[in-house]
């Protein structure tokens, strides 16, 4: 898997359970996974590939579906019916709420929040039928992936039309639809989504200090504003 800073790297061991590079001894994907954390729990009726690999601490709730290869980070949490398609790769400590559809080859990086409903698709050109009429395959188009940042919140029913990245602890509102990159930081609403505002890490949005100066209320931590190489604008930490 390439990584970026916003996609750190998920590891495959130690503490990873599930993936054939670790069923030789641990056996296949059960619903006991021993390693240094607490074990990860796989609750009756969650349907997990043997395929795929659940991180220690891990909690898959009841009719949640986890494809094949799909990577889960230590101690998430996959809500009641959420969908992990086949290859995705969760960090760690990340929250997929109830029903939350994330399709490959999406990317999460650690401690990310997707809502309940959340949709993150893969397909530039929906079709069910090609030109001809014909039914179309898998191999009749090219899924393409969200790629979500460290930190980063999306509010319940939010929409992702991939390709998109959405930037480390920005924040995307409840029933927004994103067709554009988010930079880190930002407060983004409505369809098609804008950003009105930014945020910290604590999820507060930022007060002004003074221009392109921002604060956040509850922490006190500072950020400052900076133009992106393609001219748009952008947050930065101020601290040294």
């Amino acid at each position: 898997m390439t990584t970026t800073p916003e996609t750190p790297e998920i590891p495959d061991a130690p503490g990873v359970r599930g993936t054939a590079e670790v069923q030789d001894r641990t056996g296949p994907l059960s619903r006991s996974f021993p390693g240094s954390l607490r074990p990860a729990r796989v609750l009756p009726g969650a349907q997990v590939s043997e395929r795929a690999a659940v991180g220690d601490g891990t909690t898959v709730w009841e009719l949640a579906q986890i494809r094949e290869d799909a990577v889960l980070g230590e101690e998430c949490v996959i809500g009641r019916g959420a969908y992990i398609g086949t290859g995705v790769r969760v960090g760690a400590r990340s929250k997929v709420q109830n029903h939350a559809l994330v399709y490959e080859p999406a990317q999460l990086g650690e401690g990310v929040f997707i809502g309940p409903a959340v949709v993150l698709t893969n397909d530039r050109n929906p079709r069910a039928v090609a030109a001809d009429g014909s039914p179309k395959r898998a191999g009749d188009w090219e899924p393409v992936g969200v790629r979500v940042g460290r930190g980063a919140s999306l509010g319940a029913r939010a929409v992702c039309v991939a390709p998109v990245r959405i930037g480390r602890w920005a924040m995307v509102a409840a029933g927004a639809v994103v067709t554009a990159d988010v930079p880190d930081f930002a407060l983004v609403v409505g369809v098609p989504a804008r950003r009105i505002g930014w945020v910290g890490r604590s999820g507060e949005r930022l007060r002004a200090r003074g221009p392109g100066s921002w604060e956040c209320p509850r922490t006190g931590e500072r950020y400052e504003e900076a133009e992106a190489p393609d001219g748009s604008v952008t947050l930065r930490d101020a601290r040294p």
